[in-house]
């Protein structure tokens, strides 16, 4: 049966490599069953619920991608993603959960729409390249200022927005032990780093007497609080429009580009670099965005860290199975979920954010053109605490430096399009 499923023979694998590689992949990305419910409390949505529906949005979006695509890519809410979710749309915006998620369920719808109808391509190539590696960069520094905050690193004063917090706090110091561990064991390769920094932390605070420990298995928490709960009517309103798009473009930019370098990696693209298949990956992330919201999750993504499990030898969705069922089995371990600080995956979000920041690398410096609506949106976004304001106000830059230095014709139609639009929702509806 398994044969037949992911055509194992063909490509070069078997069980016992499969499992193997699913192990590896789960074990670096199972930090997010830790953060995210931790992040997306915040916004006053159930800490329990919201580890359930992180935990089966997961587990549903790698089935689907494992069963139907036949991929080695794991899925789980994203990165990024999640931190809008929390201090952009929620506690940045004033909106209700509920209309947060009704935001991520219009994303995604859009999502399977772009997939089903090929329109990715277009949607992709007509975005400069400079754009994307800004809005990556800024993302990953949106991240860095949510942990040094979370960790009390940074904290505001009424002159200059923001100072040095006191580093003699023990948050402040689990915070910077947490990165420093995470970084040092990534250096050497050791699987599942990011996992074992944020435990590592967790269990020294409890030692310490500075976090009580609430056990590690119980029966998996109700879901309830947070099913099918999303506003989308509400997410209708003008002002959500950037913040759906925002939501869209983050997502399809992520998976295409995971998608794309874990296939590469792992010599799944045909003789043209392309990807077979592309359509069923994509809406394999797409309906797991939009499964992921009716749970109660932020959006569902394609996992970079799957890269990590195709390393280990994981070519089949057999890879991606397993992840899910490692994610259906995380559902017992809420209590141990629940007693991470924000202070212990602090540094697994400064960590992430090393890693996204590294786009900047591949920018053209020497033309100002292309470089300065990077920086643009790589400052905007964790100044202002919004990816929707940074993409926003990269297109707007990128139109307009263009245009004045005589460079228009190089220029899409579309990005001249969702320049104009994002300039009438500043003006008229700010």
């Amino acid at each position: 049966m398994l044969e037949r499923l992911f055509q194992l023979t063909a490509h070069q694998t078997s069980v016992k490599t499969e499992v193997l590689a699913g192990v590896t992949t789960f074990l670096t990305m199972a930090y997010i069953i830790f953060v995210n419910p931790t992040m997306l409390a915040q916004t006053g949505m159930d800490q329990g619920a919201v580890f359930v529906a992180t935990c089966l949005a997961a587990a549903i979006g790698c089935l689907i991608m494992g069963l139907w695509a036949n991929y080695p890519i794991a899925l789980a809410p994203g990165m990024g993603l999640n931190a809008f979710f929390t201090y952009g749309v929620v506690l940045g915006m004033g909106y209700s959960w509920e209309v947060a998620l009704g935001a991520i369920f219009l994303s995604g719808v859009l999502f399977v729409l772009i997939s089903i109808f090929k329109i990715r391509e277009w949607v992709i190539n007509s975005i400069p390249s400079s754009l994307k590696l800004g809005i990556a960069a800024g993302i990953g520094l949106f991240l860095a200022i949510i942990a040094l905050k979370n960790a009390g690193i940074v904290v505001e004063h009424p002159a200059t927005l923001v100072t040095l917090g006191d580093l003699s706090n023990p948050a402040a110091i689990y915070g910077f032990m947490g990165f420093f561990v995470i970084a040092a064991l990534a250096y050497m390769k050791v699987t599942g780093a990011v996992m074992l920094g944020i435990l590592g932390v967790t269990l020294v605070a409890m030692l310490l007497g500075h976090n009580e420990f609430g056990g590690v298995v119980s029966m998996p928490p109700s879901i309830a609080p947070t099913f099918m709960a999303m506003d989308i009517a509400g997410a209708f309103e003008v002002a959500m429009i950037s913040v759906i798009f925002a939501f869209l473009f983050v997502d399809l930019f992520d998976t295409s580009g995971t998608l794309i370098g874990v296939a590469e990696r792992g010599k799944l693209l045909d003789k043209d670099g392309k990807l077979p298949r592309i359509k069923k990956a994509l809406l394999a992330d797409s309906s797991a965005t939009v499964i992921g919201s009716a749970l109660g999750t932020s959006s569902t993504t394609s996992y970079i860290e799957s890269a990590s499990g195709v390393a280990a030898g994981g070519r089949t969705g057999l890879t991606a199975v397993v992840v899910a069922g490692l994610f259906l089995v995380s559902l017992f371990f809420a209590p141990l979920a629940g007693s991470i600080p924000a202070y212990a995956t602090a540094g697994a979000l400064l960590y992430v954010a090393v890693l996204m920041t590294g786009s900047l690398s591949k920018v053209d410096w020497e033309d100002v053109s292309e470089a300065a609506p990077v920086l643009i949106a790589a400052l905007t976004m964790p100044l202002t605490f919004s990816i929707a304001h940074g993409i926003a106000l990269a297109f707007v830059s990128y139109a307009a430096i263009k245009l004045f230095s005589g460079q228009g014709k190089q220029v899409s139609i579309s990005v001249y399009v969702l320049a104009a639009l994002f300039v009438v929702k500043f003006v008229f509806f700010p």
